[in-house]
């Protein structure tokens, strides 16, 4: 046997001794991490498969209060670093070297691709730098416009439905929410409400399929997933949300080249298609990645956080009472539209926002990959490659940081108060070079639309906050129907 033959034959052996070595080390560090009983080299793999979105999301919340801010949990050979206390929090959201999102968030991939939210390294990079001036003053500006009409109309639909609202706000919001995103992302303003719910539905039903994929061990790998029924399920899908998609795209382009069609509103997808016309290194695929990225991220997070706004706001009237008052005293009782000099004066409505936020973040957890081996601040050494997941939720109601962490307080958010606190204990938005690059967009729609309905109705409870049952699916929501009493002023 000649030497180029052993080392054929050895090679493999080698790389394969050296990733177990690596697979050993790594176990052997992580074992000083505080994790709940779990089966032996299984982990906790079965305790996944046997829960729901509901069931999970309470399981999560026992963990919390169990471990202090750090938990570990094993599925096989993959190791999950759960943390909650700010301290932690900060060095991983801070770092570049923890920048990149976690495998998690590979099974997004199939239809978000390498957008802002999925994409890492130097493409991200790329994406973050191109799509900043997306969110420039002047472009909110013009998206102001739409909060304001998409408003108006919202509120005309909650007073000519107004029982129906009562049983149930959600699906009035979700469609608003998609009506502002798809305007705003794509410069959809006509387009009949089947089309709308129908893509909206397409959107939910993916998010159901992800979460069966992502609990289902074996859908980790190809050759497994590829097989599976979940799997022509999500290429329909994602076929059909792509092809709405490039649909819009190609419609604008067209309506863009044709010089005598006037574009009354510049949407987020006309400056990507003006990057391209001018020479930027962006092609129709990458265009149609990010700004699925931007309907995903900006519908269902703001339909979140207004359902919970409306929810606390009728169930704490003396909390309402001084928002509106504030209101008032911005409009002087005038019936117009919202300014950006208006948005910028309505400071208690902001921490009424930002108090919500605290309680009910739309976005629970986040997710990173440990990109080099660092030690946490309470001692744990944590290898490169492992999953860092950071529980929003928990975070936000740390009662060392938040006192009497269960009740709604907008006085929390006063300036001589949110000094007392590291800024990493408050990150509905992440924070750090990987933050929501769209924080602002979702600020000036949440104000407009309060604005938009507490001049019009005064909200009174019919369930009460506590007795919402969670679920969390990537965005926190409630099983229960969002109960709230529109009553005319």
């Amino acid at each position: 046997m000649n030497f180029i033959t052993l080392c054929l034959i050895a090679t493999p052996f080698v790389i394969l001794m050296i990733y177990i070595s690596k697979k050993i080390r790594n176990i052997v560090i992580l074992r000083n991490v505080p994790a709940p009983k779990s089966i032996p080299i299984i982990g906790w793999t079965l305790t996944l498969i046997g829960h729901n979105e509901v069931s999970l999301f309470e399981e999560s919340r026992k963990l919390a209060k169990d471990f202090k801010g750090i938990y570990r949990l094993s599925f096989f050979h993959h190791d999950v670093i759960n943390i909650y206390n700010a301290d932690d929090i900060e060095q991983i959201m801070s770092s570049y070297e923890h920048i990149n999102k976690s495998d998690l968030y590979h099974i997004l991939k199939n239809w978000l691709g390498n957008g802002l939210l999925t994409s890492r390294g130097e493409k991200w990079r790329k994406s973050r730098k191109l799509l900043t001036p997306a969110f420039h003053f002047q472009i909110l500006q013009e998206f102001l416009k739409c909060f304001n009409d998409e408003t108006d109309k919202f509120v005309g639909h909650i007073e000519k439905n107004i029982d129906e609202c009562a049983r149930d706000i959600k699906p009035f919001i979700v469609y608003f929410a998609m009506k502002n995103i798809c305007e705003t992302a794509m410069g959809l303003d006509k387009i009949d409400e089947n089309t709308f719910l129908d893509y909206r539905e397409k959107i939910k039903n993916l998010m159901s399929l992800y979460f069966q994929k992502l609990q289902r061990f074996w859908n980790r790998y190809s050759v497994f997933y590829n097989l599976s029924d979940l799997a022509s399920r999500e290429k329909k899908l994602v076929r059909d949300l792509h092809n709405f998609s490039y649909k819009v795209i190609e419609d604008r382009l067209k309506t863009r080249k044709n010089s005598f069609l006037k574009m009354k509103k510049m949407a987020m997808l006309d400056l990507l298609l003006k990057f391209k016309e001018d020479g930027v290194d962006i092609d129709l695929k990458s265009i149609r990645e990010e700004v699925d990225t931007f309907v995903f991220e900006g519908h269902d997070t703001t339909s979140a956080a207004i359902q919970f706004l409306l929810l606390v706001l009728a169930n704490h009237p003396d909390v309402q009472e001084k928002a509106v008052k504030e209101i008032d005293n911005v409009f002087n009782h005038e019936h117009r539209h919202c300014t950006q000099e208006d948005l910028s004066k309505l400071e208690y409505l902001e921490y009424c926002i930002k108090e919500t936020l605290r309680l009910f973040p739309s976005v629970p957890f986040i997710s990173r990959a440990c990109g080099e081996e660092y030690t946490t601040t309470t001692g744990y050494t944590i290898p490169k490659g492992t999953t860092l997941h950071m529980h929003v939720f928990d975070l936000h109601r740390d009662s060392k940081v938040f006192p009497d962490p269960q009740k709604f307080d907008p006085d929390r958010f006063k300036p001589e108060n949110v000094a007392t606190r590291s800024p990493f204990a408050y990150v509905p938005f992440s924070a750090g070079p990987r933050n929501c690059i769209g924080q602002k967009f979702a600020m000036w729609e949440l104000k407009t639309v309060l604005c938009g309905i507490l001049r019009k109705f005064k909200l009174e409870a019919i369930d009460k906050t506590e007795d919402m049952i969670f679920q969390s699916n990537m965005i926190l929501s409630t099983v229960n129907p969002i109960r709230v009493k529109f009553v005319k002023k």
